[in-house]
């Protein structure tokens, strides 16, 4: 497993330029199916609209796909796609749909490069961008008498508690960041002079923002 950025969540921006409005809707999905029905629904809430242009990417399988959608070829689904592969913050599992209406003057080549750009790159902004990174997940049961301190170990390695269950001993349904695994472990083994180890139950993908590192 290895992290990747996508999008936050569903979102929308627009803006207008030489009277033609523009209108940018992005999403996080997680298939090609998924972004398939993502652009339909676009297609259906503006069915008078000129033009709905979209791209798309995802992880698995990997594969991207574009529309210009009656644009001149490479004016307008290309770029879109552009700004989903931008080198700096490539995005993935995420589909943009630009939306126009039509003004009455021709934007021109040039023109429509920008605006397709703007409406993506908007889009995207309003959605906001998150890292997936891969996370440990694992059932740990303590004694009473380490509750606190359990709790405490937890959170000092960005643990996040899935569940508690208070039983003959405290069980700890918890995942935290894969590269803090395996200290992880070895930290419950010195807490509990061995008495308790960690029991490692899956893996899973979690958020964090996009700026920070887990």
């Amino acid at each position: 497993m290895t992290d990747y950025l996508t999008l936050q969540k569903r979102a929308r921006a627009e803006f207008t330029v030489n009277r033609s409005r523009f209108i940018g809707t992005a999403a996080p999905v997680s298939s090609n199916e998924e972004a398939i029905a993502f652009v339909n629904e676009i297609r259906r809430e503006f069915p008078d609209a000129r033009h709905n242009v979209f791209a798309y990417a995802v992880r698995e399988p990997e594969y991207a796909r574009f529309s210009d959608d009656g644009e001149p070829s490479g004016t307008a689904g290309k770029p879109v796609l552009d700004v989903l592969r931008a080198p700096a913050r490539p995005l993935t599992d995420a589909v943009i749909v630009v939306t126009r209406y039509f003004g009455g003057i021709l934007l021109g080549t040039g023109g429509l490069v920008r605006a397709y750009t703007e409406g993506a790159k908007l889009a995207v902004e309003a959605a906001g961008v998150v890292k997936m990174c891969p996370c440990t997940v694992f059932d740990v049961s303590f004694p009473y008498n380490y509750y606190e301190r359990a709790e405490r170990l937890i959170s000092s390695y960005g643990g996040i508690v899935e569940s508690t269950d208070f039983a003959d001993a405290v069980r700890f349904c918890l995942r935290l960041p894969e590269e803090k695994a395996a200290a992880f472990s070895l930290a419950i083994t010195d807490l509990t002079n061995g008495a308790v180890a960690a029991i490692k139950t899956g893996e899973k993908y979690d958020a964090f923002p996009a700026e920070e590192t887990p």
